[in-house]
């Protein structure tokens, strides 16, 4: 696995003095969607974070609600400015929810996406982060501003509707990380969650490899052999190009994070839309059951 791009809870403690540091080379970025998440499945921003860590809401920061949509490259330049960040800061997400950095790693995905070169996950998240007594602070950090610039977009990491239809025509493997639920179409959305499709399903030749399967008991990720075993069940070994997907994109940049920046398979995509549009598509085709 990348040590670059997934680091432990405990190197972050040995570095919380640069984090906290108005020097702009490392940032803590804290992502989460209160909107979606109930505050039983982490603990809230304003209760308890990582000390200095940024308090970027996943809605407000990484979405644009009204066209449906990521962010503008400009309004993501802006946000990470005001926050003290710049294009060669070390950036390193993390989050809670009922999987570990549920929207933490689309946040990743962004970034990367926006051609942000050094950006890092913590392993675990931030419920490995509270269950292990690591130090929490509810101190909001005020740090001076700087010049952001955002480059890309890089579009070989996103999928769109057109990728998916050349994916059904011509057998690339996806990858569907929503629940067995979800994936069978007995349910539309998680528990708790507002359906947002008018139809339950998957994309005709999706395998499915739920979040829940990649994680240890403890939130943090699978050795490296034991999620290349998983995938190759699924019909994915990274000799082909991929595209994973889920309700929203959120959870599935979970998995293109695990297939590209871990296990370092080189095509592999994120699509988005996922199955609020799929799902709503008239004609398109779905398939229910296992």
């Amino acid at each position: 696995m990348s040590e670059d791009a997934l680091v432990t809870a405990d190197w972050v403690e040995e570095n919380l003095e640069q984090f906290e540091s108005d020097d702009p080379a490392y940032r803590l970025v804290e992502i989460n969607n209160p909107t979606v998440t109930d505050e039983s499945e982490y603990t809230p921003y304003e209760e308890g974070h990582i000390p200095g860590a940024l308090n970027f809401e996943w809605d407000e920061v990484f979405t644009d609600e009204t066209e449906r949509d990521i962010v503008s490259k400009e309004d993501f330049a802006k946000r990470n400015g005001e926050g003290g960040i710049h294009a060669d800061t070390t950036v390193v997400v993390y989050g809670g929810g009922r999987v570990p950095n549920w929207f933490a790693l689309f946040g990743y995905w962004i970034y990367k996406y926006y051609g942000h070169d050094d950006v890092r996950v913590i392993d675990g998240g931030k419920g490995y982060w509270v269950e292990n007594d690591y130090p929490l602070s509810t101190e909001e950090p005020d740090f001076p501003a700087q010049e952001y610039e955002a480059r890309g977009p890089f579009e070989s990491i996103r999928a769109y509707k057109g990728d998916i239809d050349n994916a059904i025509e011509d057998g690339i493997p996806m990858v569907d990380v929503r629940s067995p639920e979800e994936f069978s179409g007995e349910v539309i959305a998680p528990e708790g969650l507002n359906e947002t499709a008018q139809r339950g399903g998957h994309i005709p030749g999706a395998s499915n490899v739920p979040i829940g399967t990649t994680l240890n008991e403890d939130g943090t990720f699978k050795s490296a052999d034991e999620l290349r075993e998983l995938y190759a069940d699924a019909g994915v070994d990274g000799d082909e190009s991929t595209i994973t997907y889920c309700r929203v994109g959120e959870r599935s940049s979970i998995e293109w994070f695990l297939l590209h920046e871990l296990l370092g398979y080189e095509e592999v995509s994120n699509y988005d839309g996922s199955w609020t549009e799929w799902g709503n598509l008239v004609g398109a085709p779905i398939e229910t059951g296992e």
